[in-house]
Order: structure tokens, then sequence, then C-alpha cells
């Protein structure tokens, strides 16, 4: 029986990679102590699992940026508009990270790569681009180097590859009349020539990421699969292969990959514990095939439950045999903290609820309990599986999770509670009389630039170095300062600038009973952006307001509308880790009641305007389409009944990050949100067709320029964007945006690109002959 880890996270257990990344950018460190930051973070991983006794150790789970990323710059899939970067970057990793963050110096002007969402989690990859004629060609060895590298160090490594179905469907074909799965002969040739350099420098495993096989595929697709791996098993006969799906079951692909000559086959059994009885039972397991058991969830935080991994274990093994069976968690461990030994603080994180996690490290260890305690036939009397079993009691019979009145509340909901008074129209005519707005009415998406300035009071303020009533004023301080600034610059709706949180999930999570928190446990959401999620681990409830004070704050000192900022249900739910001990719906309804009672709060104090964000309604979406509607009517539900609650003037508004809302268009328009703002800029305006056919009946802000990268846009650029909005739906539905939030920008940049914005909107103003206010 073999232990096999699927990836581990890469930013360092103390996010030695995020900053070293950001120095780098910022011209503070050279090339050189970049590179060594990154080999030292994979020097420290590999030893780390090896000391756990994983047998198959994962490379190339290691990426500065993403590791999509990583594979369009080994397949040498760089588009044309980086010609000029490619001539001014002094090395590979500057034109990698130009297509990653765009580029804009000496003379170069180039936007970034597109970005969204790694299936349904909240990691960001950036979204490979193909044309009809695309070649490709070896252009990054990372993957033969980083085995070598790990060899030197006496450590046999797994290179891990995304496979090249997935990484063709993960793209978007830039032209039309071909299809992106056409370009796969093309592909292959490449692909070999890595297995082959891997081959020659000594590697045994390969491990292929292809979660797209969690994912409806049509018989196109499956026949790509079938393809791909008999022709790689067929020429590299000397290379095993682990062929990992992940993220669900196999469904209706699991014929396909039972037909493959693959060495292993990888089961996520946290998402499809059922599919083991189905490969257990088809009869279509070939004989010299090994089994992958996912068993430990690499998604969430929570303590892996032995007796019920054991049981999944002894199932295969009884069918098997031990020398079939791989002991694994479910997915990369990419999406959890690093070490819950870095935990020390009780007052965030309790000795009681700690008792019940376990991060990265711990996972790997929990890998080696369980390879134990298989191999033991009477494992239940071994102490490895006694002081498991007694933890997970600890945590069923726990005083911490259950509140009685959480649980009255919910089952006091009535079908009106989900609903707003009167329809859209209705509301528009009240809102304009009451807010008295322009034509392209300028707002952004909430959070202004967190400065180290900021970063380092908060910092102070947490660790006692700072009195209250000191941060209290410098807060009012920077509040007075941006809503002076937004009033000079013009925009029409402003908001406080959110210079007391932390992170949109973080700060509310902070404030509601029913979660915990890290002090170090951070995960990638993309490229150097790391967050540290809150962990839901029982009931949920809003004990006083959150947001009311700076709010009401910041609209007594101006006359224009200020919006209101609150993260939605839905998305605190999404970018938290959820305690899995009842339906995730259910925790969600409670989150929107906490959000509830606070957009009432707002109401009350005269706030007009309330934005809910809902970034990650889109990215919560099942993958199989089967799944969708059961999600989309908890989930919509979850958001209306967060801010139903309102007078028919109280104008709510939301925002969602980078989605494809073709498929979900009905579901979003019956969110019924007065306004929604969406990132569009980077898809130039493409995002906007969806809401154009579909006739989309509420308000649009479509954001206008990527705030993501550190470039500043032109006016025309602007222009023509919105230009492309009006030509798609009616200018009197538009608002004027950034695609995001600003608290990842300096001010420099973000006060050059607001003013430029909101002049663009006043010359659109013009155009469709209204003055600007």
């Amino acid at each position: 029986m073999k232990t096999s880890n699927l990836g581990y996270p890469r930013i360092g257990a103390h996010r030695e990679l995020k900053r070293a990344c950001e120095k780098y950018w910022s011209n503070k460190i050279s090339l050189e102590d970049l590179v060594e930051v990154g080999k030292s973070i994979r020097a420290e991983n590999w030893k780390l699992q090896k000391e756990r006794g994983i047998d198959l150790v994962p490379s190339n789970d290691f990426s500065f940026y993403d590791q999509v990323l990583d594979t369009t710059l080994m397949v040498g899939a760089i588009p044309d508009r980086y010609k000029n970067a490619k001539k001014s970057s002094k090395n590979i990793l500057d034109l990698y990270f130009a297509m990653a963050r765009g580029l804009q110096k000496d003379g170069v002007d180039v936007i970034a790569m597109e970005m969204t969402k790694w299936f349904d989690t909240n990691y960001h990859y950036i979204v490979p681009e193909f044309t009809k004629d695309q070649e490709f060609e070896l252009v990054s060895q990372k993957i033969v180097k980083e085995f070598q590298e790990a060899k030197h160090l006496g450590i046999h490594t797994k290179p891990v590859l995304l496979g090249p179905v997935t990484y063709l469907l993960l793209g978007k074909e830039k032209e039309e009349d071909f299809h992106r799965l056409d370009l796969l002969p093309k592909l292959i040739p490449v692909y070999h020539s890595i297995l082959k350099m891997l081959a020659d420098a000594g590697a045994t495993w390969i491990q292929f990421d292809e979660p797209m096989l969690s994912t409806d595929l049509s018989e196109k697709e499956k026949e790509a699969i079938g393809k791909v791996y008999n022709g790689i098993t067929e020429a590299f006969s000397n290379l095993k292969i682990l062929l990992a799906g992940y993220f669900g079951d196999y469904g209706n692909n699991l014929d396909t990959v039972l037909n493959l000559p693959v060495c292993a086959l990888h089961l996520d059994l946290k998402r499809g514990q059922g599919q083991l009885d189905q490969v257990l039972e088809s009869g279509k397991l070939k004989e010299n095939t090994s089994l992958s058991l996912g068993v430990i969830d690499g998604r969430n935080v929570w303590k892996n439950d032995f007796e019920s991994s054991l049981r999944l274990i002894q199932k295969a093994k009884e069918k098997l045999g031990e020398e079939r069976i791989i002991i694994s968690p479910s997915c990369s461990l990419l999406h959890v903290p690093n070490d819950l030994n870095l935990e020390q603080n009780e007052g965030l994180l309790s000795t009681e609820v700690k008792d019940w996690m376990a991060f990265a490290k711990q996972k790997l260890e929990e890998l080696q309990s369980l390879k134990i305690l298989a191999s033991n036939l009477d494992y239940k009397s071994q102490q490895l599986f006694l002081d498991n079993a007694a933890s997970m009691e600890k945590r069923r019979s726990s005083k911490l999770i259950h509140k009685p009145k959480v649980k009255q509340r919910m089952e006091q909901l009535e079908e009106r509670d989900y609903s707003r008074d009167s329809s859209f129209d209705q509301r528009k005519v009240l809102q304009e009389e009451h807010l008295k707005l322009p034509l392209f009415p300028t707002t952004t998406i909430g959070s202004f630039p967190q400065t180290q300035e900021v970063r380092r009071n908060r910092s102070m303020f947490k660790k006692g170095a700072l009195e209250e009533q000191a941060y209290v004023n410098f807060l009012m301080e920077k509040t007075t300062d941006a809503i002076g600034l937004q009033e000079e610059i013009g925009l029409d709706v402003p908001v406080h600038g959110e210079f007391e949180r932390n992170d949109m999930v973080e700060y509310f999570g902070e404030q509601l009973e029913g979660f915990t928190f890290t002090q170090n446990g951070w995960v990638q959401s993309y490229g150097s952006r790391c967050v540290k999620p809150p962990i839901v681990y029982g009931d949920v409830s809003r004990p006083v307001p959150m947001t009311v004070f700076w709010t009401s704050f910041a609209q007594s000192l101006t006359d224009k509308p200020v919006k209101g900022m609150l993260t939605g249900p839905v998305t605190i739910l999404q970018w938290s880790f959820v305690r899995d001990d009842q339906a995730r719906s259910v925790t969600c309804e409670q989150i929107a009641l906490a959000i509830l009672d606070e957009v009432l709060d707002l109401e009350k104090e005269g706030i007009n305007i309330i934005q809910v964000d809902e970034p990650a309604i889109r990215e919560g979406l099942p993958l199989r389409k089967k799944d969708w509607e059961k999600y989309l009517n908890w989930a919509i539900g979850a958001f209306k009944l967060s801010t139903s609650g309102v007078k028919d003037s109280t104008q709510i508004h939301t925002h969602m990050c980078y989605s494809e809302f073709n498929d979900i268009i009905q579901s979003i328009a019956d969110m019924d949100a007065d306004v929604i703002t969406i990132e569009c800029s980077r898809s130039q305006m493409e995002l906007l067709d969806a809401f154009s056919e579909f006739d989309y009946p509420n308000d649009i802000g479509p954001g206008v320029y990527d705030i993501h990268s550190p470039r500043v846009p032109s006016k025309e650029e602007i222009i023509k964007l919105l230009q492309k909005a009006e030509h798609v739906l009616p200018a009197s539905k538009l608002w004027v945006n950034p695609d995001c939030g600003l608290k990842t920008r300096g001010w420099e940049e973000t006060i050059s690109a607001l003013k430029i914005m909101v002049s663009a909107a006043q010359q659109m103003r013009e155009t469709v002959g209204q003055p600007s206010n």
C-alpha cells in the first residue's frame, strides 16, 4: 500500500512567495533572489513530505503565479500581443508575469490575459488563448528542472502535469470557426517531448491532472481523452501514469477512464464517495490498474474521520489487494492552509475547535496514519484510531455548535421573506426620484488601497500596540480623506473605502457567531494574493451591527449617497471553510439572516444604496448540470433573503467577479438586484452579450478597467468599452465602475484611473445629450 499527495501549498508557511514576488515586481529584490525563494520553498515542501512518509511526492506543483499559466508557457501558447514584452523581457519570468499581470513599462503597454475561477474553488487561473492557426513549441522545461532539483536532494518525485485535454478546454478560442480541442494533434507532440525528457531524467511516476473528467464531457471530448492516454502509455511504457480527476466523481465519463491503460486512477472520495462501489463492482477496472483513494479532504480543514476512511480503504483492499491501493487526499492540498501548529493564539482559535482540524501538514500525517492502520487487521484497538475516534465524538457533542435561537428563526421563515415588495420597474422610478443620479452614474466596487500604513496600524491595534481610540481616529482620517477625494474626482456614488477591513469575508466572519479564525491559515487566491478564510464551525448569527458606524460616518461627510458595502451569504459561505456536519444550504441561510439584520440597520441609518457582493455565486455552481437547479434554488434564495426586507426606494447592488453568465442568466435575473456590477474589461465586454441576448431587466455596471493589473487605462480605452456596452444595452441601464475593488492597487494609479473613468462617463453623457452633473 502506498501514500500519494497530489500537490502541496506553494506560498510558503509564512507567505514567503507572496512577499518575494511583490518585492521583485517593485524592483526591491533581484531575479536571483526571487528564484532562490522558490527553490527554498520547493525543497522544504519535498523534505517535509518525505519525512511524513509520503511514497509519491509531487513535483511541478510549485508555481510563481499559476499552474495553468505554467502550462501555457511550457507549450509556447504565448499570445501575439506579448511579442514586444518578450523582446523587452530580460528573462522568461518577466514575460510570464506580463501575461499574468499586464505590462506598462519602457514603451510596452499590454493588457493581462483573462483570469477566472479554477472549477468551483476560490483559486483563479490565467485563461489560455488559442487561435485557429495556433502553433505549440516547448518553451519552458520547468517540470524537468524541478524533478532534477528534487533528485539532487535525494527525493524521487512524481512530476505533475496539467492534462492536455483539460488544458485546452480551460482555454478560449480568440477566433471563430474552430474548436480549441481541434488543436490537440499539434499539442500532443510537445507533451511527448516533455515526457521523454522526464523519462530520460529518471522519472517513473507521472501524475496527469484531468479535472475536466468531473464535468459533463461530450463524446468528442471523451474520445480525445482516450486518444491522449492510449498514445502516451503506448509511447512511454517505462512511465507509470497516474490519472487524476477531482472535485467530483467521474459520472458518465467513468467507462472512458476505466478503459484507459493507466497504472493508477485517482478517485475523489470526498466529493464522489459512491464511485468506489461503482468502480469495484463494474468489473471494468484493468487488472494492472491501481486505485488512488482520495479519502482525505483536500479542500476543507476538518480532521479526517479515520473510521469512515478505513471503511473505504478496506473495501478496496478486499477486492484488489494492498499492492493496488494508494491513499491520497481528494485533490491538491493547495486549497488548505499550511500548518495547524502555527496557530498558537487561543483567543482566535480555541483549543477545543483546533482539535477538530487538520491543515496540509497534518493531512500528510493523516495519510501515514491511515496507511499504518489499514495494514493492521485489528486497527480499531490501535491508539491512533482511538484518539481520532475520541476527537470525532467531542466535535459531534460540543455545545459550541448548536444554537436553539438560530434554529428557531430558520423554522419561522416564510415565502414572502424571499422577495421585494414591488417589481424592479416600480422600484427604479422611486429610486431615480430619491437618488437623482445622472446617466452613466459612476462608482467603485467598494475598497480603496490598503497601503502599508493602513496594514501597519491595523496590525499594531490587533497586537495591542495601538490604543483603540487612536486606531479609530486614524480610520476616521482615512475615511474622511477618501470621501473628499471621491468628491474631488467627481464620483457620483462614493464609498467609505473599507480601511477598517482586512478581507471582505474575514471582516464579517470576525463579527458573526459560529465563526473562528486563524493567524496563519493563508491560502492562495491568485498570484501573490492570499486569503485567510474564516472557519464556520457552528450555527451563525449576528450579535451586533458590523458596518453601520463606518458607513454612517462616511455619509455624514457628504451630500452624495454613500454606498453601504456588505459581503453576501453565498460568498461568505464559498470563501470560508464550512462545517461539514450539516447541509451547506442551511449554513448559507443562517448567514443570510445575519446579513439581512445588517442591511436593515443600514437602511434605518439613512443609507439608501447597499451593495451585497456575491462574486462567488457562479463559482459555487456544481460541475455537473444535473445538480445546478438544486444549488441555484438555495443560493439565489439566500441572496434574496438577505436583501428583500428593504423599502422599494432603497437600491440594492451586487457585484460578481470573473464569471461566465450565459448558462445561469435567468438565475442572475432572479436575484432581482437593482444594479449588478460585473468584471468585463479583460473579456473586452464579451460577458455583456449574455445580458443583452437575455434582455436582462435590471441595471448593470460592466467593469471598464482591470484592477488586477497595475496599468492605468486611457480615456479612449474606457470610452471604447462603454460604447461597446451601449451597443448591447440601453444607456439608461448602464453604470460606470472598475472591474473590482481597489484594495490591492496603489493610490497614484487609483486616482489616475478613476479620474479617467469619470471623464469618460462625462463624455458619454454628452454623446447622449445629457449634461454632466
